[in-house]
């Protein structure tokens, strides 16, 4: 081990590679590493090649770094927070890193400006995990521009460059993601008639994140040929997503049709969870409601009661 790190190490103590630390954490190793060298907040050994080993000190400040993170405490100010000595290199205090991030974003959009759109997200995601980065930075800005378009402040057109731009970033983060995960596993599809891929691939990101195995159908998904997949997925769940009110014979008819075809809860999330709250009950359906992580906590206890 080189001499750089002042922590103590002696032959018993247990050291954990980047990756391991990542899935106990849900912390990418870009964040982790941006957290090094940027700011000083965790500082693990290296080995004679440089391979970065952290021990069970560091997963428990990592733990705490990113419930700060999770009450709004800048990056910047973690290292305050946490009663850390001062840093070789000070932050510029920011009060609302998320405000700023989104600020950033609007303007890159409404000038249809993808170089400066790449360069705030990805300075976004190198210090943020994703569960954060959605949580305060994407669903937000897609409520901001849907704002904008209903009041004519906006237009489609910025809602479609970003629409486009996220689904490139998210399909490209789902399909690298880690795939050993152990959880139940999900399928997930878009109801028919919602168009829009990115609420689903954002819950998708966020349950892979949970410890879930996940099967993506995308956008406007027949009902009608879901019993089949579900059984040859061997599914342990349903989760279906709409933003828009569905047609009726879809809620009256096909629905109930098919919660009775499966034998497996069928939830359904998005804002047709809430404004169809009612008939989604009838149906013999679960909604999750529009928010992520109350979705997912919903959905957990409901696949434990089932066990």
């Amino acid at each position: 081990m080189t001499k750089t790190n002042l922590k103590k190490i002696t032959p018993e103590t247990e050291l954990y590679p980047i990756r391991t630390v990542s899935t106990l954490t849900g912390v990418n190793p870009i964040t982790l590493r941006a957290w090094e060298r940027r700011y000083g907040l965790v500082r693990p050994v290296r080995t004679p090649k440089g391979h970065r080993l952290y021990t069970r000190e560091d997963i428990d400040l990592i733990h705490r770094i990113t419930a700060l993170l999770d009450k709004g405490v800048a990056i910047g100010q973690v290292r305050v927070s946490l009663g850390l000595p001062a840093d070789e290199k000070p932050v510029r205090p920011v009060t609302d890193p998320w405000q700023s991030y989104r600020e950033r974003m609007v303007n890159a959009i409404i000038r249809f400006d993808e170089s400066r759109l790449e360069d705030t997200y990805n300075e976004a995601q190198a210090l943020y995990p994703m569960d954060l980065l959605i949580r305060h930075l994407l669903l937000p800005l897609l409520g901001e521009l849907g704002r904008r378009w209903e009041t004519a402040e906006g237009s489609v057109a910025e809602e479609h460059f970003f629409g486009v731009y996220l689904r490139n970033k998210l399909g490209a983060r789902f399909h690298h993601r880690h795939r050993g995960n152990q959880g139940p596993k999900i399928m997930v599809a878009c109801l028919p008639g919602e168009a829009h891929e990115n609420g689903i691939l954002l819950f998708a990101l966020a349950a892979h994140d949970h410890g879930y195995r996940l099967v993506v159908l995308g956008a406007n998904m027949p009902l009608t040929e879901l019993a089949i997949a579900v059984k040859r997925a061997q599914a342990d769940a349903l989760v279906l997503s709409g933003s828009l009110d569905p047609l009726p014979v879809v809620l009256d008819e096909q629905l109930p049709k098919l919660v009775a075809g499966v034998n497996i809860p069928v939830f359904i999330g998005g804002n047709t969870s809430v404004t169809r709250h009612d008939a989604l009950i009838r149906a013999g359906a679960y909604p999750l409601g529009a928010d992520i992580e109350p979705g997912l906590k919903r959905l957990g206890e409901i696949l434990a009661s089932k066990n």
